[in-house]
């Protein structure tokens, strides 16, 4: 069989600050990539994937036009570029703040400008041009909005009068004394996919195979297996008591009267639980992390 022959889906991953993550993700879930300057087509140890690395703004449009089957983005580029694509999944890749990126208007903390309509025949900066435009025609404002090539924060103090900028605390914001007055759009990286590829009854199966596997390396960054033993006269009580050790699985030791319990639980809720296990007589508790967890 030559290569044409072979079934391959051709996956477009954001390349830049998002490239590394990616990467990261991408092996979590299975799929190791290898990134080299002398060829602009990455590896991949799977003969059925090529990997393209391409910007996170221009994902979407590739995807939409056949150039790539399937691709991950940003929500944000899909309804910037107005792509019509077929959306497969939701991951949210920020595991410092789980917390979704928001496309906000923000001006100086000194304007006058406290809300959309204020910003009638004033002029704003943004990287995302159409999304801005739809939200102010949304409020009927007549605004100009100029397409900004970075340092965006900056301008809003010297150069326009307000901006929409990308951010997930607002920390950024703040330290350049910013003000928030309202949010656009809120963001999550998704996966896509060409409408033909999709009806491929091939592509579709291993585009979905993908969702599944990184959705479950996803999930299972938050989460932390525990195992330990127990009296098993002590079980029910302490089942009852902490009800982060749901549906646990429970085996009997060859010690008569103990049991061991196998769980998996989040990772924020464990440095509580572990000495209210001890005390309820629980031993030899082994704390583990996950690769992934699949429901």
């Amino acid at each position: 069989m030559t290569t044409k022959d072979k079934n391959v889906l051709r996956l477009g991953l954001p390349k830049g600050s998002l490239q590394e993550a990616t990467i990261e993700k991408m092996a979590k879930a299975g799929f190791n990539i290898q990134v080299t300057s002398r060829s602009y087509i990455p590896y991949v140890d799977d003969e059925e994937l090529e990997i393209r690395f391409i910007r996170a703004q221009e994902v979407s449009r590739y995807v939409e036009h056949g150039y790539l089957d399937a691709g991950i983005t940003g929500y944000d580029w899909i309804q910037e570029n107005g792509s019509r694509v077929h959306e497969v999944g939701e991951f949210l890749f920020s595991k410092a703040t789980r917390q979704p990126a928001r496309w906000v208007l923000a001006v100086p903390e000194s304007s006058a400008v406290h809300s959309v309509k204020d910003l009638q025949g004033k002029r704003i900066a943004t990287e995302v041009v159409n999304l801005t435009r739809k939200y102010l025609r949304k409020h009927g404002v007549k605004a100009e909005v100029e397409f900004s090539w970075g340092a965006t924060e900056v301008k809003a103090h010297e150069l326009v009068d307000a901006i929409v900028e990308l951010t997930e605390t607002g920390s950024s914001l703040r330290a350049n004394k910013l003000r928030i007055v309202d949010t656009l759009l809120i963001s999550t990286p998704r996966l896509i996919a060409n409408p033909a590829a999709w009806r491929d009854p091939w592509k579709r199966r291993k585009i979905e195979t993908l969702a599944l596997l990184l959705q479950g390396a996803l999930e299972a960054e938050s989460k932390v297996g525990l195992k330990m033993n127990l009296p098993e006269d002590r079980l029910q009580r302490l089942l009852g008591s902490l009800p982060a050790l749901r549906n646990p699985t429970v085996a009997h030791l060859s010690q008569p009267g103990w049991v061991a319990v196998e769980t998996v639980i989040d990772e924020h809720v464990v440095r509580e639980l572990i000495p209210q296990l001890k005390a309820a007589g629980a031993e030899g508790i082994i704390e583990y992390s996950l690769n992934k967890v699949v429901y």
